[in-house]
């Protein structure tokens, strides 16, 4: 299982700090979401945040494209410092363009989908990805709570493409439901509010048990 804390929840007076301490304790990955206010009804930040971090950590730097037209800036974020790149096939009407964009530059591509949306949207792009990202939220808010129907989803997933394939699971992933995500097939998680709170180190190690 890989854990990636999603800074999202970060405090960002003392982001690199908090960053360092998630890492010390054991999380190999670093959840960016990035948000346009267009593809979903927030805004986070962009390639100066990821830019900045970059220098002060080692972490695969997942980063999750929340916005329309990821097409469009892909490349920029590659260059800030993206490790992979997940965009929504609800996003784009390009989503072979945008897996070939980022494979291109050598980096891990990740196709996402929201609860609402069914499987079969991306079954297509099983063969020709790294990674699928199920949403087991709305996206666009940190701290809801998770969506059960998704776990459907995930044991499709699966099952239809073995054991060795990268599923990510992002949105209401706590130490209380956590054995249960990772029982339905999924082995990467997204977990923000979970991660970054009071006892950052506590947290990590307590999901990573």
């Amino acid at each position: 299982m890989i854990l990636s804390p999603s800074i999202l929840a970060a405090d960002f007076g003392v982001l690199a700090e908090q960053i360092k301490r998630a890492e010390n304790a054991g999380a190999k990955w670093l959840h960016i979401d990035v948000m346009d206010g267009h593809f979903v009804p927030n805004i986070s930040f962009a390639m100066p945040v990821i830019r900045s971090i970059r220098k002060y950590t080692n972490m695969y730097f997942d980063v999750h494209l929340m916005i329309s037209e990821p097409e469009r800036y892909i490349n920029d974020f590659i260059d800030a410092g993206a490790d992979g790149v997940t965009f929504h096939i609800e996003a784009t009407k390009n989503p072979d363009e945008c897996v070939q964009m980022i494979k291109k530059r050598g980096k891990k591509a990740g196709i996402s989908l929201n609860p609402a949306t069914p499987v079969s949207d991306i079954e297509a792009y099983f063969d020709k990805v790294d990674m699928v990202l199920v949403m087991s939220v709305e996206p666009g808010y940190g701290g809801q709570t998770y969506i059960e129907s998704v776990n459907e989803k995930i044991r499709y997933i699966r099952n239809k493409m073995g054991a060795e394939f990268n599923i990510e699971v992002d949105g209401g992933i706590t130490a209380d439901n956590i054995d249960s995500v990772l029982k339905e097939g999924a082995n990467i998680i997204v977990a923000g509010t979970a991660v970054f709170n009071d006892d950052i180190e506590g947290s990590v190690k307590g999901l990573l048990r």
